[in-house]
Formats: C-alpha cells, sequence, structure tokens
C-alpha cells in the first residue's frame, strides 16, 4: 500500500525572523521532514494533525502562505524514499533517545559513587526520568513506519527506569539510617 502524504509549502515575510523560527520549531516537535526550504512533509495519518494545525496558525499569523497538499509518491520507488527519509529521520531521535538515556544512567551512577543521598536529589532523577518517559512517548507516537530503534528504546527506558527505583531505595535507606 502507497503511503499518502500531508505536504506543507509554507512561505514567511523576511522578518521577523522570530516566526520563521516559531514555525520552523512547530514543525520540527512534531517530527516533520523536511524537503527542503520551506517544504515539509508527515504521513498521513492523525497523530500528526494538531501539529499541522499548530504550524499554520503560527504561519498565518505572521502573514505567511501556507499551501497544504495531499501526496504520495510518483512511482513505488519514489514512495519507499519519502518512508526511507521519514524512517532515517525517526532513527536519529532514537538514537539520541538513546544517548540521554545513557546520560541519565552516568548521573545516576556518580550520585551513588559521590553518596549523594538527598530527597532533593531523587526529586531531580525521578524528574529526569518523566522527561525521557514523555519523550519517549513523543517519539513512539510519530515513529509511523517502527524503526528498529524503537525496541531497543523502550529496553533502554526501562532499564532507566529500574536504576532510579534502586536508586531511591539507596535514598530511602540513607534516610532512614538502614544499610
Amino acid at each position: 500500500m502507497t503511503t499518502r502524504w500531508v505536504v506543507l509549502l509554507v512561505r514567511l515575510p523576511a522578518g521577523p525572523s522570530r516566526h520563521r523560527v516559531a514555525v520552523w520549531r512547530e514543525l520540527r516537535r512534531i517530527g516533520a521532514l523536511s524537503l527542503g526550504q520551506g517544504a515539509w512533509a508527515v504521513p498521513d495519518v492523525p497523530v500528526f494533525a494538531d501539529g499541522l494545525a499548530r504550524a499554520v496558525e503560527l504561519a498565518m499569523r505572521a502573514e505567511g502562505e501556507v499551501v497544504t497538499l495531499d501526496a504520495a509518491g510518483r512511482t513505488e520507488t519514489d514512495s519507499r524514499r519519502l518512508e526511507d527519509l521519514f524512517a532515517e529521520a525517526r532513527r536519529e531521535d532514537w538514537r539520541e533517545f538513546l544517548a540521554d538515556c545513557g546520560k541519565f544512567e552516568a548521573e545516576l551512577a556518580k550520585e551513588i559513587r559521590q553518596a549523594k543521598f538527598t530527597l532533593a536529589e531523587l526529586e531531580e532523577e525521578e524528574q529526569s526520568l518523566e522527561r525521557l518517559r514523555r519523550w519517549h512517548r513523543d517519539l513512539t507516537a510519530r515513529d509511523v513506519f517502527g524503526t528498529p530503534e524503537a525496541v531497543e528504546a523502550s529496553r533502554r527506558l526501562g532499564e532507566c527506569a529500574a536504576a532510579c527505583e534502586d536508586y531511591a531505595e539507596r535514598v530511602i535507606a540513607a534516610l532512614h539510617g538502614t544499610p
């Protein structure tokens, strides 16, 4: 089956640049694929609808123009290429996520080495874990074609949660004065 796409062609006034940045950020946030200057694409699935609407609204507020097109690759090769480009962008998102999982675990290991077992530190680490969970949820929602890195990311998120739970138990033990 050929994937259907929504293509946005966005033209904005040259200034002020904050409008261009706002539209760009919104499209990047939802995982839109940049096809070139002012041209963006996402698979035509409901998960992208709200973000596309926000990007159009931002462009219109800036007195810009947006043309929205329904599209598909003209040939099977074209269709596959769009899917591959989109999937590669998701793989890059997952690689960044996996790197942050490593940073999270390294931070916990540092706190354990330094015996920094305080409630304030535990709250900070739990907030970091929640950020990872939200990020994982968002990436999962836009990973329409199911990249292999998603499986690894789910496993690593579970490891991060287990490491945080271990740290929490150490903090409670330290606060209670128990080994």
